[in-house]
């Protein structure tokens, strides 16, 4: 008995058409307008912070020119004064450093889960739109480029560009919606 259900199923499987198709994520993050706005804002942010640590850095340089300079004319005072402010100014460079760097990649990381997400979003309305049985990204080892979707997602995104870009600012892209199960259709 066990074995005729599971023939029928097969059969009715086979004679069913399955719609499958494929994503590049990666590709659809880097290429869409959505993800072209989220890396503008990313390295203006970052193009901000390296500016500030940059003047830092050459203002300390040029405390360390004038001790350099002056250093055989001041006071044992004086140039105690002026080295100690060296160390506290390097010491401050570096942890300044230190948290940009931490800071940048905890906004990367955290505009790349809004943007996978929105990504995520837009794949699902787009094959439960074109009654798609599966959609596949990271794992596939092989498709025929027969079943890649993603220029055909790019257009939906591109499509909406304007309207996204018109509603967010570039500094803040807005949070995407929460995804959708992927067990329905």
């Amino acid at each position: 008995m066990t074995m005729a259900v599971a023939g029928t199923l097969a059969m009715a499987t086979a004679q069913a058409e399955v719609k499958i198709g494929v994503v590049s994520m990666e590709r659809l993050i880097s290429e869409s307008p959505q993800g072209k706005v989220v890396g503008d804002a990313l390295r203006s942010e970052a193009t901000a912070k390296q500016r500030e640590l940059l003047a830092l850095q050459a203002s300390l340089k040029s405390k360390q020119d004038k001790l350099e300079k002056d250093g055989a004319t001041m006071t044992a005072d004086q140039r105690s004064k002026a080295e100690k402010e060296l160390r506290d100014g390097s010491r401050d460079i570096s942890q300044k450093q230190q948290d940009y760097q931490e800071e940048l990649t905890n906004r990367q990381n955290e505009e790349l889960s809004k943007l996978q997400n929105a990504m995520v979003t837009e794949v699902q309305g787009y094959a439960l739109a074109q009654k798609f049985d599966l959609v596949m990204a990271s794992g596939v080892v092989f498709a025929s480029n027969a079943l890649d979707i993603t220029a055909q997602v790019l257009g939906q995104l591109q499509a909406k560009a304007p309207a996204a870009a018109a509603a967010a600012p570039a500094a803040a892209p807005k949070p995407a919606a929460a995804p959708k199960p992927a067990g329905g259709k």
